[in-house]
């Protein structure tokens, strides 16, 4: 958030205060909120969040075999919900090769 902290520092304050809320407000071990973060960051692919959240967990008491486990688990759940979906939006195949579908992109 380089650019947005030298054009907007407003913005990345807003999001210094909303972190600091939900520290205050956790209702969880943090152990489990880097575990969830993690996952998160995998799924946003986001390899700053990612690696924080790792070395986090870590400090939180978590062993690389569980960081393991949950990456696994976020690209079984991932795949999944990418299978599904895909299948939702081309489960008229049939259709959509007789042109009785369109994309809405086209034009």
């Amino acid at each position: 958030m380089r650019m947005l902290e030298e054009f907007f520092p407003e913005f990345t304050e807003k999001l210094d205060e909303i972190d600091k809320l939900y520290a205050e407000k956790r209702m969880i071990d943090e152990k489990t909120y880097q575990f969830i973060c993690f996952a998160l960051s995998i799924k946003a692919r986001s390899k700053p969040c990612v690696l924080k959240h790792f070395k986090g967990a870590l400090e939180a008491g978590a062993t690389v075999k569980e960081l393991s486990y949950i990456f696994a688990l976020v690209m079984r759940e991932a795949a999944g919900a990418d299978d599904c979906w895909t299948h939702d939006v081309i489960g008229d195949w049939k259709e959509i090769l007789k042109g009785n579908i369109s994309c809405s992109c086209e034009k």
